[in-house]
């Protein structure tokens, strides 16, 4: 019985808990959706002996995300993740995750990044001449491009090495995240060791991966001269005291594949749902393509051009409000604690949905509209800081946002000053709510020159 005092949210009733259930596996944003709509910014479902708390206020996102930040651990579906991704930087908590932050925060400083935009470049413009060899010859999948591209910058800017010299590291990273996910969705439940299709691909991916990170790792050790200030030197660096080589090999793998997989998926869907969107509004896409040929001209991109891609910033700033790449935040509460009002018991699970703060209508009118109006520097504007959080928020705030921004501003503005892309008549893009909002589907677009 509560004490006095304390409120709970409101929410649907017990009964219909099988029913969400299945709507979890089923519709995950329109569940959190359709929870926010009809029961407001807090809403508690419970599952059985779970009880879930829905906020989906910006108040009550700084509070859980930062203000008490310690008292909030990764919650429901990252614990079963583990058995997937292991004890890497997105699942790892309290000591172990402070000393692998501090090992690779330096990696992601603006000056280090700044120092790879040639990179980052070449393979913006190799992504152009790719897509370009596709005009006039029918749709090609913009994504799995895409894809690749953020596969790549991520192997040379972190690890200094040319990932794409080793077969099928995609496939293995989908394989790793789908487990993931089936773990999230089951809550752990189903043996691993049950002859499932899913369960088979899944340890031959983990297999695979292990055996590219030892490739890394040996390549590495065996050139004293390659000592950069990349990820893989540090962990080597950070992992060097260790005596029982299983604890090392296993921390590289999960720390590698868990920034490698993160950092990737959440670029090119970020990428992907921009063009997307883009293809739908053409104004937006002259507009995009006007101001790339101004800064541009038709020379190559620089890193001090940035600033003055403006409207593409604005651009990725509204697509990523409609379609976070991180679309929910998951966390446990550590001890008893109040949010907006509302009594959170201790062991409590705790969501933060981007994909719904970010379409509250209290602070975006026609919250489903297309408009990165909204985010004009110009444009004095009344939203609370924590109301778009595509990077998260707090302690726990993304590592790569700088690099992951970079990356998309490039690609998009190389994309609108050389070519048009258009997107498949009839053609539904449906979003998969994966490790992050991914493009159900993929997609398929017919390329043209710019100009043509």
């Amino acid at each position: 019985m509560l004490k006095a005092g304390r409120r709970t949210p409101p929410g649907p009733p017990g009964r219909a808990a099988l029913g969400i259930l299945r709507q979890l596996r089923a519709d995950r944003l329109g569940l959190m959706s359709e929870a926010v709509r009809e029961y407001g910014d807090a809403v508690r479902v419970a599952i059985g002996p779970k009880k879930l708390y829905i906020f989906n206020h910006p108040d009550h996102a700084k509070h859980v995300l930062a203000d008490n930040a310690a008292n909030y651990h990764k919650g429901i579906g990252y614990t079963e993740a583990k058995r997937a991704l292991g004890d890497g930087l997105l699942t790892s908590e309290g000591a172990l995750w402070k000393e692998q932050r501090r090992t690779i925060q330096p990696v992601f400083q603006h000056k280090r990044i700044a120092e790879r935009a040639d990179v980052i470049v070449d393979e913006a413009l190799g992504l152009v001449e790719r897509l370009r060899g596709h005009v006039g010859t029918g749709p090609v999948d913009v994504l799995t491009e895409v894809t690749a591209l953020t596969l790549g910058v991520l192997g040379d800017t972190l690890l200094d090495t040319d990932l794409s010299a080793f077969d099928a590291v995609e496939h293995s990273f989908e394989a790793v995240q789908d487990q993931a996910m089936f773990e999230m969705e089951t809550l752990g439940l189903v043996p691993r060791w049950l002859p499932l299709k899913g369960q088979r691909t899944f340890r031959a991916a983990r297999a695979h991966l292990e055996q590219v990170v030892a490739t890394l790792v040996a390549q590495r050790k065996a050139d004293p001269s390659r000592t950069g200030d990349d990820v893989l030197t540090r962990l080597i660096a950070s992992t060097a005291q260790e005596t029982d080589k299983r604890v090392t090999d296993r921390r590289m793998r999960d720390e590698l594949v868990t920034l490698l997989l993160a950092g990737h998926e959440t670029t090119a869907s970020t990428v992907g749902w921009t063009l997307h969107l883009v293809s739908r509004h053409p104004r937006v896409r002259e507009r995009l393509h006007e101001e790339a040929v101004t800064v541009y001209t038709r020379r190559r991109p620089t890193y001090e051009d940035l600033p003055r891609l403006r409207y593409t910033n604005m651009v990725l700033q509204e697509a990523m409000r409609l379609y976070p790449p991180v679309w929910i935040l998951p966390r446990r509460a550590v001890a008893d604690d109040e949010v907006g009002g509302y009594h959170v018991p201790a062991g409590a699970e705790v969501l933060v949905c981007p994909y719904t703060l970010h379409r509250h209508p209290r602070y975006w009118p026609e919250p489903g509209r297309f408009d990165p109006g909204r985010f004009d520097p110009d444009m004095p504007v009344d939203r609370p800081r924590y109301a778009h959080i595509p990077f998260g928020g707090g302690p726990r705030f993304c590592v790569g946002n700088h690099l992951g921004m970079m990356e998309a501003t490039f690609v998009i503005s190389t994309l609108m000053r050389d070519l048009r892309l258009v997107g498949q008549p009839g053609f539904q893009v449906k979003p998969e709510p994966m490790m992050s909002l991914r493009l159900g589907g993929g997609l398929p677009m017919t390329v043209h020159n710019a100009t043509g």
